[in-house]
């Protein structure tokens, strides 16, 4: 394991990189419905320089995550998030077979 990584727990990695003097923000899955490639309880961790760890969705909405967590770590104000796709549009935006989640990001420390 390396000093910017602690294995597979975002959560550890968070806790570490914050130690290491970087601000750093928690994007965490809330509440799913239909198909959403990962389930409640997930987390992304992002620093201030968009090194992230971890996993909410995948494809565009992970990038939309991601660029939302940059804001929340420049305002330290947090956000609920919010997704969905029709079934025709899924697969383009990551969520392979339409469905919806809420993420809420907010900054630590």
């Amino acid at each position: 394991m390396s000093e910017t990584s602690v294995g597979l727990d975002p959560l550890m990695t968070a806790e570490a990189w914050r130690r290491s003097g970087r601000d750093v923000a928690i994007a965490t899955v809330i509440e799913t419905w239909g198909s959403a490639p990962r389930p409640a309880g997930s987390h992304l961790v992002i620093d201030a320089d968009g090194n992230f760890e971890g996993s909410v969705s995948g494809g565009c909405v992970e990038g939309a995550v991601i660029t939302e967590a940059l804001d929340v770590i420049g305002s330290g104000e947090a956000k609920m998030l919010e997704f969905g796709v029709a079934d025709e549009t899924a697969w383009r935006v990551g969520l392979s077979c339409g469905g919806r989640i809420r993420v809420y990001v907010e900054r630590l420390g």
